[in-house]
């Protein structure tokens, strides 16, 4: 059974990142390297970012679950989170989707494999984010309205 209370986002926002970390690993490993610095400088930064993300990503999940909203977008939302990250952030865990793709790039240590963050960023915007705002906005009104004056979107 299938229900149309969700926003209806274009894929499984891990799957989208997915995509991207081997597009860029194979462009990376098969036609250009552009090094960054120094691999033991990029190491150090890779290790800082990937220890982020998932503390990002967990102190999210745990807010939604206070919250006692879904996960998952697929699913329906069933409240507006304020607290943990969602008080800097409307959209921690695609920012830390996007810290991810910068990790791979300062452990690959190439600039190509690390710039693209921003087609990950832009499809998460406009695949996953727009729809998840429409979607919000929809079944929340004003009270997601205000998140929105109140919070940035990514940082």
């Amino acid at each position: 059974m299938t229900s149309d209370d969700n926003p209806g986002v274009i894929a499984f926002p891990p799957f989208i990142l997915l995509v991207i970390a081997v597009i860029s690993a194979l462009v990376h490993f098969f036609l250009i390297q552009l090094p960054i610095m120094s691999y033991s400088a990029c190491l150090v930064c890779g290790v800082v970012v990937v220890l982020l993300a998932p503390t990002l990503a967990l102190s999210a999940l745990v807010a939604m679950k206070t919250a006692g909203t879904n996960v998952n977008p697929a699913k329906p939302a069933l409240a507006i989170v304020r607290g943990g990250p969602f008080r800097f952030t409307r959209n921690p865990m695609y920012l830390a989707l996007c810290l991810l793709q910068v990790a791979l790039g300062f452990f690959l240590n190439d600039w190509i494999t690390l710039l693209f963050v921003v087609p990950l960023a832009l499809i998460l915007h406009y695949g996953v984010i727009l729809r998840e705002e429409k979607y919000l906005t929809a079944k929340f009104g004003e009270p997601y309205l205000e998140l929105k004056r109140e919070v940035r979107r990514w940082l």
